[in-house]
């Protein structure tokens, strides 16, 4: 039996910031109902590389039912609230105060249903001066000072993924499990309010302490890192790069005598400490540079390898579909089983991979309309 088993999970949700939290509900066993828009959710529609589905889409519906339903049609919201009666999760991402107009709100919904855990997501929150401004994720990475920290000197960049809707997916889904556990102990229900900009605020208070308590914050270093030398990549003969990252003296010292050929680098006084080799840090990548580009990454990577010191590859794309430490999953989508990448945790002894499937629009509209057909005096309950 899977651990959410008898979970019933209601979402009105897009994107990805919800579809993520309802995903891992939906991987641990939780049945998860996925309300879309009569058009669908627009993430359908944000590629069709993945035998014509959307990557975002394939990676974060897996075993949810899509039932499309028009809200401004009193007996669709009518079925939602059927739906909600028996739920013990909602998750909406709508934009603030819109549930509410639909009479799906918190304060509703969880005065209807005392045990309900309800969760809503949104950019900046229920309330603020920002409540109301649009919140892509590119928008949120700057305004929560991520590109800031993140680029080169030159300008910053953003992160290639959308990591803060992902961020807030995640949270999220904690936050649920931490309502579903609390249940358990008092019987009562909760409203969750996660958004983008918090999510990401808290993420950011490693820069955010050093610039408001030390009067300096991290200055962009791309691939390097601000307080810690050497680290960052390094290009080898072939071309390919090999990124290091020296966290104690220990290693070093090591370095230094075993992989840069010179053991009397490590006492140089322009490296002979952390700090001094970041103030140095132009002299110091000359030199690691120098060393590594006399070698192929391969040759490189066996130096470090042996030295016990601690090394990665700069991989791209390519070179994770066939990474040797990948584990994957197989899901069924509409139209055709495709491979991805496995979550994160793994129970022990769990050797699943297969998840179950994408769905197609609307796939469930008709068994969904039966199943949760309002019965008379529902509405009252």
């Amino acid at each position: 039996m899977a651990d959410l088993d008898g979970i019933l999970v209601v979402t009105l949700e897009q994107a990805v910031a919800a579809p993520f939290a309802s995903s891992r509900l939906a991987d641990a066993g939780a049945r998860v109902i996925k309300i879309e828009r009569p058009e669908g959710d627009f993430a359908r529609d944000y590629d069709h590389l993945v035998k014509g589905e959307s990557a975002y889409f394939v990676w974060l519906n897996r075993g949810k039912e899509s039932v499309r339903l028009d809200l401004k049609r009193p007996e669709d919201r009518a079925l939602v609230e059927a739906m909600t009666a028996e739920a013990d999760v909602f998750i909406q991402n709508l934009a603030p105060g819109a549930a509410a107009r639909l009479g799906l709100g918190p304060e509703a919904l969880t005065r209807r249903f005392p045990r309900l855990i309800y969760c809503s997501i949104s950019g900046y929150g229920e309330d603020g001066p920002y409540r109301d401004h649009k919140a892509y994720d590119l928008l949120i990475q700057g305004e929560s000072g991520l590109l800031a920290i993140n680029g080169t000197p030159a300008e910053p960049a953003r992160v290639g993924i959308s990591v803060c809707d992902i961020a807030a997916g995640d949270t999220a889904f904690g936050a649920i499990l931490q309502g579903l556990y609390a249940r358990e102990r008092t019987g009562k229900g909760r409203a969750i309010e996660v958004s983008l900009f918090h999510t990401l605020a808290d993420w950011m208070n490693v820069p955010y302490l050093q610039a408001r308590y030390g009067g300096k914050p991290p200055e962009r270093v791309g691939v390097k890192h601000p307080t810690i030398a050497p680290y960052g990549a390094f290009v080898c003969a072939d071309g390919k790069a090999v990124i290091l990252s020296i966290q104690n003296e220990r290693e070093w010292v090591r370095l230094c005598a075993d992989v840069l050929g010179d053991a009397a680098i490590a006492a140089d006084p322009r490296f002979v400490s952390n700090r001094a080799r970041v103030a140095n840090r132009p002299a110091l990548d000359a030199i690691v540079a120098g060393a590594l580009g006399r070698w192929t990454r391969a040759e490189a990577m066996a130096k470090l390898e042996e030295a016990g010191i601690a090394y990665g590859a700069l991989n791209e794309l390519s070179d994770l579909i066939v990474h040797p430490q990948r584990r994957t999953v197989t899901v069924a989508t509409p139209h055709g089983e495709v491979e991805l990448l496995a979550p994160g945790a793994r129970v022990a002894g769990d050797a699943a991979g297969r998840l179950r499937p994408v769905p197609a629009l609307g796939e469930h509209d008709a068994s969904l309309r039966r199943e949760f057909a309002p019965k008379a005096g529902h509405a009252a309950e």
